[in-house]
């Protein structure tokens, strides 16, 4: 038996540093698996792999500089906006809704600022939730008001859904009174 403890070491060495390898090399893969991909499937050498991971890195770093200084310039323009309708003492207008019920078709009608664009969005979603079929949708902008104009069915010619409108008209306006507060 040896009793050297350099000689039993060493295997424990080698394994330790073959585990460490391996474990690189799948961190390594890892990694050039999360970019995306290029046009070219074949193998790259590591360093190849390492130096295009990084170039990726900086390139959202920078698109990522580019994307802060786009949103300051936009909320500056809306407080820029917002402090010169407080000057000239303009109110933000609230939305509103007009509902003409023909049969099993309604006209909608939202009036709301260019900024509540989220409103239309919100308007359709309640409108499909209801069941109703949008026939078309249309809108204008004068300038900072947006019209919006919708036609739809609600029912079948066959069988109108004679409390759909109601149902409909009491959702939006109940939906717009709590977007106003």
């Amino acid at each position: 038996m040896n009793d050297n403890p350099n000689v039993s070491s060493r295997p424990d060495r080698k394994v330790i540093e073959r585990n460490r390898r391996t474990q690189m090399k799948a961190l390594y893969s890892e990694l050039y698996s999360l970019l995306p991909r290029h046009s070219s499937r074949e193998s790259k050498s590591l360093p190849d792999q390492l130096h295009e991971a990084a170039s990726y890195i900086k390139k959202l770093q920078i698109n990522l500089e580019r994307m802060k200084e786009k949103k300051d310039s936009l909320m500056s323009v809306e407080r820029l906006r917002n402090t010169r309708s407080r000057m000239t003492g303009k109110v933000p207008k609230s939305p509103q809704i007009q509902i003409h019920e023909m049969g099993s078709s309604l006209v909608i009608g939202l009036t709301t600022e260019s900024n509540s664009r989220f409103l239309f969005t919100q308007t359709i979603r309640v409108l499909q939730e209801e069941g109703a079929e949008i026939v078309n949708a249309g809108f204008s902008v004068v300038d900072d008001t947006v019209f919006h104009i919708i036609n739809l069915t609600i029912g079948h010619e066959s069988a109108p859904d004679h409390g759909g409108g109601r149902r409909i008209s009491e959702r939006l306006n109940k939906f717009l009174n709590d977007a106003d507060e």
